[in-house]
């Protein structure tokens, strides 16, 4: 246990933090498994509507430091990559004839 009262308040702090920063990211993953599982049931609309939520909410955490940078791309990505797959594939490749 810290003895002095600056390193006591660091803990309370600490905790704190942490306990805010589990919210975020428990958010995160159940919003990335929700945006899974709706992609995989090829409902675009709910998918759409939830991965916008998503996004919401990594960015917020991300400018909040609670993920970094790099980890909120990939997450966006991700879920972007999924969300291009419920797109019709209505653009082919045309040739030269």
């Amino acid at each position: 246990m810290p003895i002095l009262k600056s390193a006591i308040k660091r803990v309370k702090v600490s905790e704190r933090n942490a306990s805010r920063n589990l919210l975020y990211k428990t958010q995160i993953k159940t919003l990335i498994k929700k945006v899974s599982d709706l992609v995989s049931k090829k409902d675009s609309k709910a998918a759409l509507d939830t991965a916008n939520e998503a996004f919401a909410i990594i960015d917020r955490a991300t400018f909040k430091n609670v993920i970094h940078m790099n980890n909120a791309a990939r997450k966006k990505s991700k879920i972007s990559k999924w969300l291009k797959s419920l797109e019709p594939q209505t653009k082919q490749k045309q040739t030269k004839g």
